[in-house]
């Protein structure tokens, strides 16, 4: 698989070049040495506890796009999905750490427990002042005697670095975080792996499956599903998230994006989860966002932390750093009423029956080409016509009762109408077009063959199209063909009444 890198020996200490560059001077990263990339403050406080974090790379923007006032002091990179040496923790603790002594927040990980750890008692031989927290908040194996540290992690660092700000001492910031990091819990679920830039991409999932558990370096799932609807698959998650923080009525909820899931996708899994029991209960949310991702993981993970009063204000301070989403306060969704003058004709329904079997056998068509005129849209569009028409025809169908099936120019209005509300993009407006254009002939006397003639024509005129005279190069079909010549514009074609009013 292709990747933006210039070799895989470089990736992280380019990355983390590129992050630095792009700080307009807010981090720094120590030099001298290849192998210890620790990204810093650049204008750290001295007199104040440092928070330090870390591990591998690939969970971008964590942990190095953490850094910064109310947040971490410094952050450790190893390589990709690798745990930093000990000299590189090390040498992060010295960096930024006074006589206020430092914090050291380590998922649980052997990697990062080990070389956290000996970087810890190598600068306390020193005679720095060092106090560690495991975080392990995954709950997707219950009886795991080693739970993983995934996204709830983050609560950790801000209730630390909020602390650590407000000039707490350091047995308080170690207080505060160890109370968060033992309080959250995290769920995750991917419908596909990782790849490792550099390496080709390995797929363990069929089309349809999705690993509920998966870890953050792509390790296997607690269980393999197949993937329900995003509500049923939200209602799945908060009954376990609720159960691991049952008698907490008021919550945190972080809503990570593990690394290509779409913004449409992640706003859709929120709004389920906040429909459910747990998400009753959520009084700050963070995200959806891409916090502690896996790379290109297509997938979402759900973390909550139960609140008091002092985790809900560290949570809910605003800090200065990009990455870092504002926690905001969960209230009920505005809504305000569609603008008078939409409406339009008032349509008086009525029914035939030939009628309206020729528009179910028209909508049942329409409806059972979506593949096919999707596949051939995918080969010169966006690949979604057959949805598009698909659409409009369950739109009209859903209204097939309240149309005025016994008054063809009526009808063709009413068709007009409710597909130019229904449908988006052109074919909308050309659907609407055509049955308007339709509706004036029918209205003005003439017969449904050249009514519809002069529907097709009037949409030739708006969509600037007409019927090829040759065949296309390379092809023997002399069948014609419509071909589009210039973009989209709506002009006046010629001086006729408006093709949108009635006759």
């Amino acid at each position: 698989m292709a990747h933006f890198i210039d070799a895989r020996s470089t990736l992280v200490n380019d990355a983390v070049d590129g992050l630095v560059a792009a700080s307009s001077g807010r981090l720094a990263r120590l030099d001298g040495d290849p192998g210890i990339r620790v990204v810093l403050r650049a204008a750290p406080d001295p007199g104040t506890v440092a928070v330090i974090s870390g591990g591998g790379s690939g969970h971008e923007p964590a942990h190095a796009g953490f850094v910064g006032p109310g947040l971490l002091s410094a952050a450790v990179c190893g390589d990709v999905f690798a745990s930093p040496s000990v000299d590189a923790v090390l040498a992060g603790i010295l960096a930024v750490t006074g006589p206020a002594g430092c914090l050291l927040v380590i998922k649980n990980y052997a990697g990062d427990r080990l070389n956290f750890g000996l970087a810890a008692e190598r600068a306390r031989a020193l005679g720095h002042r060092v106090e560690t927290v495991i975080v392990a908040d995954d709950i997707a194996l219950p009886d795991a005697k080693q739970p993983r540290g995934v996204a709830g992690t983050l609560f950790v660092h801000k209730v630390a670095g909020h602390a650590a700000e407000a000039g707490e001492p350091l047995e308080t910031v170690a207080a505060l975080a160890r109370r968060a990091a033992g309080a959250a819990k995290s769920l995750g679920i991917a419908v596909s792996t990782c790849t490792i830039p550099g390496s080709p991409r390995s797929e363990r999932l069929a089309e349809g499956q999705a690993e509920l558990g998966l870890g953050i370096h792509g390790e296997p799932g607690a269980e393999r599903i197949a993937l329900p609807k995003v509500s049923e698959l939200a209602r799945m998650m908060a009954e376990r998230l609720a159960r691991a923080v049952s008698g907490a009525d008021r919550l945190a909820l972080l809503v990570n994006n593990l690394g290509s899931a779409s913004a449409l996708e992640m706003q859709v899994l929120t709004r389920a989860v906040l429909a459910t029991d747990l998400g009753r209960r959520v009084h700050l949310l963070l995200g959806p966002a891409p916090l502690m991702t896996a790379l290109d993981m297509h997938g979402a993970s759900l973390s909550v932390l139960p609140l008091d009063d002092a985790l809900e204000r560290a949570l809910s301070e605003p800090v200065p750093v990009p990455a870092w989403p504002a926690a905001v306060r969960i209230a009920p969704q505005i809504f305000r009423p569609v603008p008078e003058g939409l409406a339009g004709e008032a349509f008086t329904p009525s029914h035939d029956a030939v009628t309206a079997a020729r528009i179910r056998a028209v909508a049942e068509a329409l409806i059972g080409a979506e593949d096919a005129l999707n596949g051939l849209d995918a080969k010169v569009g966006d690949g979604d016509a057959g949805t598009t028409f698909a659409g409009a025809a369950r739109a009209v169908q859903a209204d097939l009762d309240r149309l005025p099936q016994a008054e063809p120019a009526a009808l063709c209005r009413a068709l007009a109408e409710r597909i130019g509300r229904a449908v988006g993009g052109s074919s909308g407006v050309l659907g609407s077009i055509f049955f308007a254009a339709t509706a004036s002939a029918l209205a003005g006397g003439a017969a449904w063959p050249e009514a519809l003639g002069q529907g097709v024509a009037r949409v030739q005129d708006y969509g600037a199209s007409r019927r090829r005279s040759r065949p296309w190069p390379g092809r023997r079909s002399r069948a014609p063909r419509v071909a589009v010549r210039r973009p989209l514009t709506l002009r006046s074609p010629r001086p006729t009444p408006s093709p949108c009013a009635p006759a």
